[in-house]
């Protein structure tokens, strides 16, 4: 940390996730003197607590498997995802440049990749959906290549991991939901577990990194490895202005404020989702702004869009939404906090149902995330709090688990003991313990159990398209991997709240990550990716990791830009 008021570089980075290091790494590989400045204690803002995926089309691993798309394909995709707000400028910005981004870290950098192949677009319906090739991950990372840098990233969501141990979204994930069924998953898991017992007993902490961890501390690692300043504890107070050209910022650090002077600024503090006063102002149906559950860290609350508002740029809110929804349920610690769970991965299992206090059913819940809130949006009773319930019984929960409540055989007392967890004999009896329509909902399930021992769910159509297949069981006996009765109590239920994964309202930019003004031209020396900059989505959800692939690529967009970069490397 510097003991001068007042220190120089190239390029100052304000945020440290994956828009914010991408940018940094990106830039210092350029050659330039690069400083980046985190508000918090430790690095890795929202990225550290996500899955780490990113959604980015025609990547190299994509077309090292022989996956080989028309590059019209996602634009296509796009166009009829988005409508009226496709931006063709910025989707060619993020399609071209999203390929090299990802090729330019793993030639040249500690960040590496593991395909995600498999994964389809969400709406598979949509001309120009895919059924694969569009996702990347960053791949595992022992935490011992990090070194004492380690201790400065932030760990794992409390809610995401078990005992502190993450688990990867993929085939880790898959062997542990069928570890119960399977000799080669139960011995996986083993393996994993006493590792990490190990991990905890010699370093305190998991080491095993994995999702937006490992994506992380791979590119921190990459920045510390090229010569990159990591300030933490260290909140950028102002911009600093010459002439209408940005030149620098005011940060608090712990031995007084100091005046850093640059070439660029690249705002990347990780959008809004902890502001009160813009939730209120923005998000439907949340009068007070506190009825939601945002799964960002609290200190994502804006910091970067004010500076970028105060230096002359505009807060976008013409959306489609202003917030990137996740369906989420309040979670009850021992310790008396209380944390957030999204619910991803169980509500597409074969068993299990959302509904509202009616009793009804409101949603396919095998689709998108998104897609989920924004029913749950549309369909609760108007003047009541916004609110529905998952429902399922005792072979569901055993076999899959139901939100924080985890499967067989960790136990389930905790979760019952702290209200977390609903439970009852009969479903008239769960009813009443949610606060449910008993009748509503005993129709509901007799209805549902009837097509689901076909296989068929002629309401929503649960299992339809390839996504849903794929967040379904393949283990599963029946004839659709995301329907089974719910037939056996007792039976259990988990409230879910709207909640977010982050905002997509933010700073209006060109092609080049450039802050525009309200008459749109560029700021001079101002840039913004990653949620700081208004989403190129529209505000709308058209695949997993839409935040993370053009978080990535507006951020190394960004840098080549500071840095006259003519050619990808």
């Amino acid at each position: 940390m510097p003991t001068s008021p007042s220190v120089e570089c190239d390029l100052l980075v304000i945020g440290s996730g994956a828009a914010g290091l991408s940018a940094a790494v990106t830039a210092a590989w350029h050659g330039l003197k690069v400083i980046v400045v985190e508000k918090e204690p430790v690095f890795g803002g929202a990225t550290a607590w996500s899955g780490g995926w990113m959604w980015v089309p025609g990547n190299p691993l994509a077309r090292r498997a022989g996956i080989h798309e028309d590059p019209e394909q996602p634009r296509t995709y796009l166009r009829h995802e988005l409508g009226e707000r496709y931006d063709a400028a910025l989707v060619d910005a993020f399609l071209d440049n999203g390929p090299n981004m990802v090729a330019f870290f793993e030639k040249h950098t500690a960040l590496q990749f593991v395909d995600g192949n498999g994964i389809p677009d969400i709406h598979g319906d949509t001309p120009g959906a895919a059924t694969g090739g569009h996702q990347v991950i960053a791949a595992p990372y022992n935490g011992r290549k990090v070194g004492p840098l380690l201790r400065r990233l932030r760990r794992t969501m409390r809610e995401t991991s078990f005992m502190g141990m993450p688990i990867m979204a993929g085939p880790d994930l898959a062997a542990f939901l069928s570890m119960t069924r399977s000799l080669r998953s139960t011995l996986h898991v083993g393996r994993r577990f006493l590792q990490h017992l190990w991990d905890l007993a010699f370093h305190g902490r998991a080491m095993q990194l994995v999702n937006g961890v490992a994506l992380v501390a791979r590119l921190a690692k990459s920045a510390e490895n090229l010569g990159v300043q990591l300030w933490e504890s260290a909140p950028a107070r102002q911009l600093i202005q010459k002439d209408g050209q940005v030149r620098g910022a005011v940060v608090a650090t712990a031995r007084g404020d100091v005046a850093i002077h640059t070439r660029a600024v690249v705002l990347a503090a990780g959008g809004f989702p902890n502001d009160v006063a813009l939730r209120k102002a923005l998000f439907p149906r949340t009068p007070t702004g506190r009825e939601h559950l945002a799964l960002p860290p609290a200190a994502c609350e804006g910091d970067g869009i004010r500076l970028g508002e105060a230096a002359g740029g505009r807060l976008v809110t013409d959306l489609a939404s202003p917030v990137a929804w996740a369906p989420v349920s309040r979670v009850p610690h021992w310790d008396g906090n209380f944390g957030h769970f999204p619910h991803i991965i169980d509500r597409a299992k074969p068993g299990v149902i959302g509904v509202l206090s009616d009793g009804k059913r409101f949603v396919n819940e095998a689709n998108g995330y998104y897609d989920h809130v924004a029913a749950m949006l549309n369909s609760a009773p108007e003047g009541q709090p916004v609110a529905s319930w998952l429902i399922c019984d005792h072979r569901f929960q055993r076999r899959y688990g139901l939100g924080f409540a985890r499967p067989f055989p960790v136990p389930l007392a905790g979760a019952l003991r702290s209200g977390y967890l609903k439970c009852g004999k009969t479903l008239e009896e769960l009813a009443e313990a949610c606060g449910i329509d008993p009748a509503g909902l005993a129709a509901t399930v007799e209805e549902y159990n009837l097509q689901a021992y076909q296989g068929k769910d002629p309401a929503f159509g649960k299992g339809s398209t390839p996504y849903n297949r794929k967040q379904g069981d393949s283990l599963h006996t029946g004839p659709n991997p995301c329907l089974a009765p719910i037939a056996s109590g007792p039976f259990y239920a988990v409230k879910v709240e709207p909640g977010c994964f982050g905002t997509f309202a933010g700073l209006k930019t060109n092609a080049h990550a450039q802050v525009l003004d309200g008459n749109g031209a560029p700021i001079d020396g101002l840039y913004a990716a990653g949620t700081d900059m208004a989403s190129i989505m529209g505000g709308h959800y058209p695949s997993g990791g839409i935040n993370l692939g053009p978080a990535m690529t507006f951020g190394y967009i960004a840098a080549r830009h500071v840095a006259g970069a003519a050619t990808a490397e």
